[in-house]
């Protein structure tokens, strides 16, 4: 017998050359790439679904309020509509109310500015229910110039709430007990939310007595 050793067998494949990944393997069939297959006559993805603007709340309101909401729509259990100015109050007080669901809490009180609009500012009131554990968004609409209803007479926390808005927008709350700045000093001019507020040429003369610096500083 030869003392020369003798090679393993080859393993089974051994001395083929691999086929190329989506290549067709023999006789002719294609192995799987991993890729998930088409699916012949499949259209294009469908488009996500719109956020619903209806909910048993939204739905009451409409009727004991009728007219006075619009654009309502619920996003992530958060109902939010456009409140007509005239109804601001008498809505308010029935959402606080008990059987309006106890929005006892308003969290905040903003605005945002649209120049191009008519209406170019929007009031935006956020509420909670510590009864229902639930948030509840109302806008209101307002062009330049036009007053809106205060609400500190159902939400006390709108006072200061509402002179910030006044002091940034130049929102002019009715009926407020005491409207005046609470950020800027009140000779300051203009109002620094406003899109079209211009801050290079703001009242120089109050910047340089009261804070010491010069225009270009």
């Amino acid at each position: 017998m030869s003392d020369e050793p003798k090679a393993p067998p080859e393993a089974p494949g051994a001395g083929e050359t691999p086929a190329k990944p989506g290549a067709p393997a023999e006789g002719g069939q294609s192995k799987p790439s991993g890729a998930p297959p088409h699916t012949a006559g499949a259209g294009p993805p469908k488009p996500a679904a719109s956020p619903p603007r209806s909910s048993p709340l939204v739905d009451e309101l409409h009727k004991r309020f009728p007219g006075a909401l619009s654009d309502a729509l619920i996003f992530r259990n958060q109902p939010s509509m456009t409140v007509a100015k005239e109804s601001l109050i008498a809505l308010s007080e029935h959402l606080k109310s008990q059987e309006g669901g106890g929005y006892t809490l308003l969290t905040d009180e903003t605005a945002v500015d649209y120049p191009k609009r008519p209406k170019r500012f929007e009031i935006i009131y956020q509420l909670y229910s510590f009864k229902l554990n639930h948030r509840l968004r109302l806008k209101v609409l307002a062009a330049e110039g036009e007053r809106i209803p205060s609400v500190v007479r159902v939400w006390p926390t709108a006072n200061w709430l509402e002179r910030e808005v006044y002091d940034m927008f130049g929102i002019e709350y009715e009926g407020h007990p005491d409207l005046k700045r609470i950020l800027l000093p009140d000779e300051w001019t203009g109002h620094p939310l406003r899109k079209d507020y211009d801050i290079l040429k703001q009242d120089d003369a109050w910047v340089q007595a009261n804070l010491h610096i010069k225009s270009g500083q």
